[in-house]
């Protein structure tokens, strides 16, 4: 299934991609333990690190002879490894070998002689226009390593070298498309995510007076575990109580009636990543729902979360989005802080930021970017809200659900949002 999805990534959005950002040619070298982080988006699911060095390179054949734009105008060579299931053209460059190897046998070249062969490869091209992964905004786009870059360029020659330049949009934007095939599977983990946290918010999991937050927290991990899954962070769990500041809670509070609790985790699968926060109330006895003022807060939360939702769309940069959401939320009443990012391969995924807990006029460099279809979004917030039955205590209602842009541009969540909170009896 994965090596379906890379095959299909790589015919269907790479030759876009390169024509959109003006690279003809462009150039991926590593070496093992020290991955482009782009590298994951290039290679087969049984591939875990680049072999001695590798060098990737993507030609667009396309623009060269200036024909029309087409899944097959991108040549994809692999200089070192190999060829990832057929997805590209394997080509090792060897020599004699020596010493204690034997005679007449070949040895493998993977230390400087491959600069030799990658400049044979684009000799036999002339890109106008080389594209390397350099970037001082976006870690994505910044995975050519200095050593690499030094090797690379003494061999390649002033010929070669001026017409390097950074490709950062290409990289960043490759890595962050999603295919549909891979939202059907997504939606599955969605499901299975949903269906964790409900358990762990009941009765099954939590006893009143009995269990710590900790508890919760080793108990997801265990969970996942036991389903052969992965997670990309260590889950949080936190506690509200009526008339208790969070300092007087501690860091690993026992949980007991009355209390709202609220857990932020996430799973990974197929080399994909979740991003999930819900909400849970532990009921007081004889009680049979939340208090209306926590039920309010959540529905504060759904309003905003239907605010960012409607300012999100392809052309419009993480920045214009918080903004305007910003305003639209005052404009409502709503005080809340707005926090989301990208998810697919990565949690924190490639593409703009919609704000940062701590800066909400706007992230510079990483909020400039700009929304792409096909692209995942965790929409990520909190909305601050007064409960009359806790004193006019204010309490933080954050959520985190994760959605879809299609590539009609129209966003929608994987699965559902949550509207209603969870209820320990």
């Amino acid at each position: 299934m994965q090596q379906q999805w890379l095959k299909a990534r790589l015919d269907t959005f790479l030759p876009a991609l390169m024509r959109k950002h003006g690279i003809d040619l462009w150039v991926v070298p590593m070496r093992e333990y020290n991955e482009d982080p782009v590298f994951s988006s290039l290679v087969a699911p049984q591939t875990f690190a680049a072999r001695r060095r590798t060098v990737y390179v993507f030609f667009d054949t396309c623009a060269a002879a200036g024909t029309p734009l087409s899944p097959t105008c991108v040549q994809r060579i692999a200089l070192g490894g190999t060829s990832q299931g057929g997805v590209f053209e394997a080509r090792r460059s060897t020599q004699q070998a020596a010493g204690n190897i034997g005679r007449g046998q070949q040895a493998e070249l993977w230390g400087d002689e491959q600069w030799q062969a990658l400049k044979a490869v684009i000799e036999e091209r002339n890109p106008r226009v080389i594209g390397i992964d350099r970037s001082t905004v976006f870690a994505f786009s910044d995975g050519l390593s200095s050593g690499e870059l030094q090797g690379m360029s003494a061999a390649l020659g002033e010929k070669w070298t001026s017409r390097l330049r950074n490709a950062e949009g290409l990289p960043l934007e490759l890595i962050a498309s999603r295919l549909p095939e891979e939202e059907a599977f997504f939606r599955r983990m969605q499901e299975q995510v949903w269906s964790m946290t409900q358990t762990m918010f009941s009765a099954d999991v939590i006893k009143p007076g009995e269990t710590r937050t900790s508890d919760l927290v080793w108990w997801w991990r265990q969970r996942v575990n036991d389903l052969g899954l992965g997670t990309w962070f260590q889950p949080g769990i936190e506690v509200q109580r009526k008339g208790a500041a969070d300092a007087q809670l501690g860091e690993d509070p026992i949980i007991e009636r009355g209390d709202l609790l609220h857990c932020d985790v996430g799973i990974t699968a197929a080399r994909l990543n979740t991003d999930t926060q819900h909400d849970a109330y532990v009921l007081r006895s004889g009680e049979t729902d939340a208090p209306e003022g926590l039920r309010r807060a959540l529905a504060n939360s759904n309003a905003l979360q239907d605010i960012v939702m409607d300012e999100i769309r392809p052309g419009r940069t993480g920045n214009e989005i918080l903004a305007a959401a910003r305003a639209r939320m005052k404009a409502k009443g709503i005080d809340g802080t707005i926090y989301s990012h990208p998810i697919g391969l990565n949690g924190h995924g490639a593409g703009p930021l919609i704000g940062l807990w701590d800066y909400q006029d706007g992230v510079v460099g990483r909020g400039d970017a700009k929304i792409i279809p096909s692209m995942w979004w965790s929409i990520e917030l909190q909305a601050t809200t007064a409960v009359p039955e806790w004193g006019g205590q204010k309490v933080r209602m954050a959520q985190e659900e994760d959605a879809v842009i299609g590539a009609d541009g129209r966003i929608r969540w994987a699965l559902k949002r949550q509207d209603k909170l969870f209820l320990i009896k």
